[in-house]
């Protein structure tokens, strides 16, 4: 018998009282036990790059100290890898450590598409390309379930930016929803059957994720085959009866029956049905049963060995690692005098702020790792403050003197903790001034300068072309110090390829001037345009293309060739490497559609594989391009199709860079109902509309008053500011962080709606109470506007 199958036979001896309480959680991490019915508890914990286990009493938004755990580099730079392979050994190093921490479900890996290189939690995500994400993150979750740990694929879906995420509404059309924003979770669901999947706070297209039958029952469930368990982002249900019946089986975290006597009176009215309860009830438990059953087969499972998990952090992190420039200056002769420049070289950035926090086993830094290894001098000058990126005359000055005095510098810079978490979005792409001031203060004092950077996603470079190497190290986890040495001396190769694009200016990007500006409402007006398909189709080069990066040897594509029949084509070329040095490159095929009817990118990657060569070698690549390689969506007959003509297979080293290319015919194919395209990257009202199907919706309005309201929002009443202070005062004593002084608290606690401050409160505030607020919070602002319409009279 399945697990579903014996949870189904329990469930069917439960009350209904017990099965409210079932598709709710426990606590803050656990789901509810019935141990009189066979019932055990599932335990999650946050995960995507490292275990973030925190014990029962502590704050849990990433502010508290957890359990150690290894930190390995953040999904983008694992994504920039380019490799499953290693991903997978990933996963399973973190199945291995929560497996020892008693932990069921890892809430990872994060595979949302960057739609801006801006959006706060992009350090989260692999890439701005759904097979590369899609491909990564299915291997990272095979991983994990090798283990006998489940992994929990998030955000489901369009959850593009933090600005106003537990209610803002994701608008964008079918086939752009479906060619972007839900192909990489298909690609995930696919191939690697995940425990748990996890839905977004926003809404998609009016409807609030939580609730959105179509994505979460007819899609995921039905077209996809998934048949594990829904569950909620932390707070993100917004109607939990509504939530049960569009396939929600799982609120998180347990909100002390907030929702309990809603979803009663939904059944008791019949607009929830009993079936819809039973069903959800039925998967938490056949997770929690298959969770005990794993938990007893590897109970005798060997210690975890923390130096092998730091070794294969320090692997991960080399091999994400990204050249953007060298002029030979890299790697460094081991007898070099070096100046180490910057604060992050002794307090380094390595991860990023909130949910996925992780206190490190250990931590490696630059300057300890270039000091153990360099024959020649190292001299160090924090240049400015690791916090802030401020710096100022005196911290420039000794910066130059140390410069000045050796053979090369070694110049870190990036972005501060700050400047990206969960919770809130960057307002630029540049980064700090004290950085970019001390950039040209040291290139004045010392030109061959090797500048390093940590940062979890793009930045704006205009001084790229200046320093003699610019290596992106991304968030490279606890031992991205070690890895750098690896790499800056050549012991390692910088593995990495872009797998986002880095635009000159994020002005450029079609989707700037709709990200995280409105409160309620982001329009997709770019639709398809993100990323290299934006850069590609507009002829608006990208500073650094996806796809991109340098090593320490060169490589060779050539005698493409072609097999197979109509739209399952597998293109193969020889590559060589020509340089003296083993390395490593990722050989990708694009496809080109030369005669669509429709509007298509001018390409779209559709296979790669990472090849690993000796000096001199050869080797043929061959890539297996599917059929939805060569497919688009057609949202108007509601399938994927495959126009009959003429497509052009690129092969290269980026989506700038193709070195071959060979043209294919698809003689039969589908036929594809006809949609004006925009004439430009973005949208306006009447192309969207188009694309939409019905006319571009109006926002959200932000008053009245409503569950959706903000703590943000009550300050546009005089009641809603007293209120706002009271609720800022307790918020403050139950995390032990003032909201003023940490961005990432006040993060969570400004963007908060309504609803989940009773979700929150732990059974202390009812929704019933929450909506009288609102009702007072109306009234007296209602009172006001009219009292100063009188006045003005």
């Amino acid at each position: 018998m399945t697990d579903l199958a014996r949870a189904k036979d329990i469930v069917a001896t439960l009350s209904t009282d017990q099965k409210v309480a079932l598709v709710s959680g426990a606590d803050f991490w656990n789901t509810v036990a019935m141990p009189e019915h066979g019932i055990p508890s599932a335990s999650l914990s946050d995960g995507p790059h490292g275990l973030r286990h925190q014990a029962a009493d502590a704050d849990h938004v990433g502010l508290g100290d957890s359990d150690p755990a290894t930190c390995f580099p953040t999904a983008s730079a694992l994504g920039a890898t380019w490799d499953p392979e290693l991903a997978t050994q990933v996963g399973a190093a973190l199945g291995r450590e929560a497996r020892e921490l008693g932990v069921d479900v890892i809430l990872g890996p994060g595979l949302n598409i960057k739609r801006h290189p801006a959006g706060g939690r992009n350090f989260e995500y692999l890439s701005e390309d759904p097979l590369v994400a899609g491909r990564m993150a299915a291997a990272m979750v095979t991983g994990i379930q090798s283990e006998g740990v489940g992994a929990c694929l998030k955000h489901f879906a369009a959850n593009s930016q933090e600005r106003d995420r537990m209610r803002a509404d994701s608008v964008v059309d079918e086939r752009t929803l479906r060619e972007l924003y839900l192909t990489g979770f298909e690609i995930a669901v696919k191939e690697s059957q995940p425990w748990t999947v996890m839905c977004s706070y926003n809404k998609v297209n009016g409807v609030h994720a939580s609730q959105h039958r179509r994505l979460l029952t007819d899609i995921l469930r039905d077209e996809w085959g998934f048949d594990g368990v829904v569950m909620s982002d932390w707070f993100a249900v917004a109607d939990r009866a509504a939530g049960i019946h569009a396939g929600l089986d799982l609120e998180m975290p347990g909100s002390n029956g907030t929702w309990d006597s809603q979803v009663k009176q939904a059944l008791a009215s019949g607009s929830l049905a009993m079936a819809d309860l039973d069903l959800a009830a039925s998967r938490v438990v056949a997770l929690a049963l298959r969770a005990q059953a794993e938990r007893v087969a590897r109970a005798d499972q060997a210690p975890v060995d923390p130096d092998s998990h730091h070794a294969l952090a320090r692997r991960a992190a080399a091999a994400g690692s990204v050249l953007l420039t060298n002029d030979g200056v890299l790697p460094l002769p081991q007898d070099a005098s070096v100046a180490l420049i910057g604060a992050f070289a002794k307090t380094p950035r390595y991860q990023g702020a909130g949910s996925s926090q992780v206190n490190p086993t250990r931590l490696d830094t630059a300057y300890d790792a270039l000091v153990g290894r360099l024959d020649g001098d190292v001299a160090y000058a924090p240049g400015y403050d690791v916090g802030s990126g401020d710096t100022d005359d005196a911290l420039i000055a000794q910066a130059r003197r140390v410069a000045a005095a050796s053979d090369t510098v070694v110049l870190m810079l990036g972005l501060p903790s700050s400047y990206e978490a969960e919770g809130y979005d960057r307002s630029h792409l540049r980064l700090p001034h004290g950085h970019t001031r001390l950039l040209e203060e040291v290139l004045d004092a010392n030109p061959s300068t090797v500048v390093v950077l940590a940062a979890g996603a793009p930045v704006e470079l205009p001084w790229a072309s200046r320093p003699r190497a610019v290596l992106l190290s991304y968030l490279g986890g606890q031992a991205a110090g070690s890895a750098l040495v690896d790499v800056l001396l050549g012991d390692a190769e910088p593995g990495g390829r872009l797998a986002e694009s880095f635009p000159v200016l994020g002005a450029d990007l079609p989707s700037n001037a709709t990200f995280s500006v409105h409160p309620t409402q982001v329009l997709y007006r770019e639709n398809l345009h993100v990323g290299y398909r934006f850069h590609d189709t507009w002829d608006t080069p990208a500073r650094f293309p996806f796809g991109y990066g340098l090593g320490y040897t060169t490589f060779e594509v050539d005698g493409i060739r072609t097999t197979g029949r109509g739209a399952k084509r597998t293109v193969s070329v020889d590559v060589a490497n020509t340089g003296d040095r083993a390395g490593s490159t990722v050989v990708q095929a694009y496809v080109h559609d030369v005669t669509a009817s429709v509007h298509r990118p001018e390409q779209e990657l559709g296979a790669w594989q990472k090849v690993t060569l000796a000096p001199g070698e050869t080797a043929t690549v061959s890539l297996v391009l599917d059929e939805r390689a060569f497919a688009l969506y057609d949202a108007r007959a509601s399938r994927w199709a495959v126009e009959a003509g003429e497509f052009e297979l690129r092969v290269g080293l980026s989506s700038t860079d193709i070195r071959q290319r060979a043209t294919v015919r698809i003689a039969a194919g589908d036929d594809v109902t006809p949609v004006p395209a925009p004439v430009g990257p973005a949208a306006d009202d009447a192309e969207l509309s188009a694309l939409l199907g019905h006319p571009v919706p109006a926002p959200a309005p932000t008053l009245p008053f409503d569950r959706e309201t903000t703590v943000r929002e009550l300050n546009l009443s005089g009641l809603g500011m007293v209120l706002r202070g009271a609720i800022k005062r307790m918020s403050e004593r139950e995390l032990g962080a003032s909201t003023d002084d940490d961005p990432v608290a006040a993060g969570f606690f400004e963007s908060t709606p309504m609803r989940a401050l009773a979700m929150a409160s732990g059974g202390r505030v009812s929704l019933a109470a929450i909506d009288t607020i609102i009702r007072m919070l109306n009234v007296t602002t209602g009172k006001a506007r009219r009292a100063r319409r009188s006045a003005r009279r």
